[in-house]
């Protein structure tokens, strides 16, 4: 009889839950993977979860650990053993902090390719003195959660299940891409769900919307601006929750005020009769949902667009409600992630010393002290960080610390499941960072444009080769086993084996007392009076009742009790306390359109995946999205090699006319790499001519003033023919 094992597929960051038949070979490449429910909009599975063994099988993986041995980027490496190595990470990451301090330590991390670490390295990062801890989530939800926070004290999840009307700004959920999302997307529109979709492009989800707002990229929060007008001025607000449990609506609707629907118009490039339109469909349809939305996440307005998403949920009366937006909260009963990192551990002075609060302080700890005393009100704990988004250091302040030694040096780095190189904006000034470090080491499958620069490169472990629990980060009550279904191959150990070999070289042992990752999924079970094993056997998913309007018991966890539509965080941070609209940079002449970058492709995560022959075969270069009259004045053809150009450096890929494409915008893939190609000839195996981190600025005037969150939806650029082009090589 054939064995299946539930396990929860990593290969993006939505951790969708599929069957995996255990192989007779106990080999990875033979394990079939499969939905859990065939039904219609109910199989949560994409290609980058069937083929993912088809990667982990691959002959390129690392699978022992390696030191360099040549000069960083030369390909030259060294098999050693996990005692050689750590051995060696912990006395040199030791001189570093007996040098410079804790603080000159940093890490990277991504929370899908490890599943989740249960908090071991930001635990051991506070045990150890050192609060400069980054991750893609600073652009990618995490942040959002932090905003989120500041104004109703939760980041709220939709009901998807139960709502009226779903909201898409600018996210583009899709069969093969955020599956499980665009299939509840589809179970609603089939009971009769409205869907409104704010895009520059018609997306998929434009195309089978209710309404389509075509606005200009960056434009969200002017949009917000126009359907909060429309709602406050015709009264179709939710005046008892409003006059209940908010606080600054006065001054709230005087900037509102300040947005008339001509000027809004004006802004976003969308009809305003259309722009009301679809306000009154948001507050008369619900409750309505706005789903997170990379989109949102990466602009200069950021801020203020969560803000006003924010606001909207509020004044209508759809947080916490059945079909609304519903805070999730700490599970009572499981240990969550936030308890076991310690944040408590970090000595204030040296939380002060986080890189970037001083300029950008939301996400950091910095911006998150004033919620403290609230959130242990309300959730029950000072510390609690959603989507590890909270208590971050700015990734770029981090990476001018690491090359210029300002304000003080960073000599240690760890990228952990990360291709940092290629992750956040301004990839020049990443490398320049990275090559001036004393200690590299990268935890990874594969030898990516990042590994390729390290010291030491730890062989990491796959969603199919390890148990694990998952909560979305601390996100959501509901926590899900996954289960192992082979065990990993050479030497590839968890994340976890380095974090308790390194604390029990460098003094921190008795932190860190578990012995096995099993020991330490038993311990967060322990409440529930069970082992992990005999959990996941029993459990799909776990989660205590529900239980809406929670805040009418126990108010917001903001500091007045209330939803803030006037921050008193913000204003404590000294930032403006309501929302506002500040305009794009100057245009540049040479750089007549407009960059829109971040949208990932079906068959890829961030910059992975391109290994997969399969996938690969699908989508086998990089593309520019452009409109035909855009391709046309740029004197190139479809199919050809072009390159795109913004005032920061350029990237090439091969040019795709589309007609859905607006005007003046050209969308630029994200993570373009070429794994197949070797190591050693300059290139970073393409990353230097394909990865678009090159061209994304990350100076003031492309930052979100309270986050410093990257521009990745407007960045001026132009697109130009290459004389000569051969294309890759």
């Amino acid at each position: 009889m054939t064995e299946f094992k539930r396990t929860l597929c990593t290969s993006c960051d939505v951790f969708c839950q599929v069957r995996a038949e255990v192989p007779a070979s106990g080999q990875v490449g033979d394990v079939h993977v499969k939905a859990s429910d065939n039904k219609q909009w109910r199989a949560n599975i994409c290609i980058k979860g069937v083929h993912a063994p088809q990667g982990f099988s691959h002959p390129n993986r690392v699978l022992y650990p390696l030191r360099r041995i040549g000069e960083r980027g030369s390909g030259q490496w060294q098999q050693v053993s996990w005692d050689e190595a750590l051995d060696d990470i912990a006395s040199r990451l030791s001189k570093v902090i007996d040098k410079y301090g804790p603080e000159a330590f940093a890490v990277s991390a991504s929370s899908s390719n490890l599943q989740t670490d249960h908090g071991m390295t930001r635990r051991f990062m506070n045990l150890l003195g050192s609060p400069n801890w980054i991750s893609g989530v600073s652009l990618c939800m995490g942040n959002t959660s932090a905003v989120n926070r500041m104004v109703y004290g939760w980041y709220p999840y939709p009901d998807y299940n139960q709502t009226q009307c779903i909201v898409l700004f600018g996210h583009d959920p899709k069969p093969h891409s955020w599956t499980s999302i665009y299939n509840a997307i589809r179970r609603a529109q089939d009971r009769g769900a409205k869907l409104i979709v704010v895009d520059p492009r018609k997306s998929e989800s434009a195309q089978r919307a209710d309404l389509w707002l075509p606005l200009k990229p960056g434009s969200d929060a002017a949009m917000c601006f126009g359907w909060i007008k429309v709602i406050l001025d015709e009264e179709l607000y939710d005046k008892d929750f409003v006059a209940r449990w908010t606080v600054g609506f006065d001054d709230f609707k005087r900037r509102v005020d300040e947005f008339p629907l001509e000027r809004v118009a004006q802004l976003t490039g969308v009809p305003a009769e259309l722009i009301a339109q679809a306000a009154r469909m948001y507050a008369t349809s619900g409750p309505a949902v706005i789903p997170w939305t990379p989109i949102t996440d990466q602009q200069r307005n950021s801020t203020s667009a969560i803000r006003l998403h924010s606001a909207l949920r509020a004044i209508c009366g759809y947080l916490d409600v059945p079909g609304g937006e519903v805070f999730h909260g700490l599970h009572p009963d499981i240990i969550c992630e936030s308890e076991l990192e310690l944040h408590e551990e970090l000595p204030e002075a040296k939380r002060a010393l986080q890189l970037g609060a001083d300029q950008y302080p939301v996400f950091t700890h910095r911006g998150m002290e004033p919620l403290r005393q609230a959130t242990k009100r309300v959730w029950g704990r000072e510390w609690t960080n959603l989507i590890g988004g909270n208590y971050m250091a700015h990734p770029s302040a981090v990476f001018r610390a690491m090359r210029d030694g300002m304000p003080y040096p960073v000599k240690a780095f760890f990228a952990l499941g990360n291709n940092v190189l290629m992750s956040y904006a301004n990839m020049r000034q990443t490398y320049d960072a990275m090559m001036n470090q004393d200690l590299i080491v990268v935890f990874e499958q594969f030898r990516t444009p990042t590994a390729q620069l390290a010291d030491y490169i730890l062989p990491g472990d796959s969603w199919l080769e390890r148990n694990a629990l998952n909560d979305s980060q601390g996100w959501l009550s509901i926590v899900r086993p996954s289960q192992k279904v082979v065990e990993p191959p050479g030497e590839c150990r968890g994340v976890l084996d380095i974090w308790f070999g390194l604390a029990h070289r460098m003094g921190l042992g008795e932190h860190f007392p578990w012995s096995t990752t099993e020991e330490l999924l038993d311990y967060r079970l322990k409440r529930l009076g069970m082992t992990y094993e005999e959990f996941a056997e029993k459990h799909v998913y776990h989660f205590p009742k529900p239980e809406f309007k929670k805040y009418e018991r126990t108010g917001f966890a903001t500091p007045s009790g209330k939803v803030e539509l006037r921050s008193s965080v913000l204003e404590s941070l000294g930032f403006d306390p309501l929302p506002y609209w500040r305009d794009g940079p100057p245009r540049d002449e040479r750089f007549p359109l407009t960059m829109f970058i971040g949208v990932r492709e079906d068959e890829y995560f961030q910059t992975g995946h391109r290994h997969i022959g399969k996938l690969r075969k699908r989508n086998a270069e990089p593309r520019f999205f452009v409109s035909p009259s855009d391709a046309e004045v740029a004197g190139v053809e479809h199919g050809e090699w072009a390159e795109v150009v913004t005032a920061l450096g350029k990237v090439k890929a091969r040019v795709e006319v589309r007609p859905e494409m607006p005007t003046g915008v050209v969308r630029v893939p994200h993570g373009w790499w070429q794994p197949e190609r070797a190591e050693g000839d300059g290139s970073l195996s393409g990353a230097w001519e394909f990865a678009d981190a090159q061209i994304c600025p990350d100076d003031p005037d492309h930052m979100d003033l309270e986050q410093g969150v990257p521009q990745f939806k407007g960045v001026a650029c132009r697109l130009q023919a290459i004389e000569n082009a051969e294309g890759a090589k």
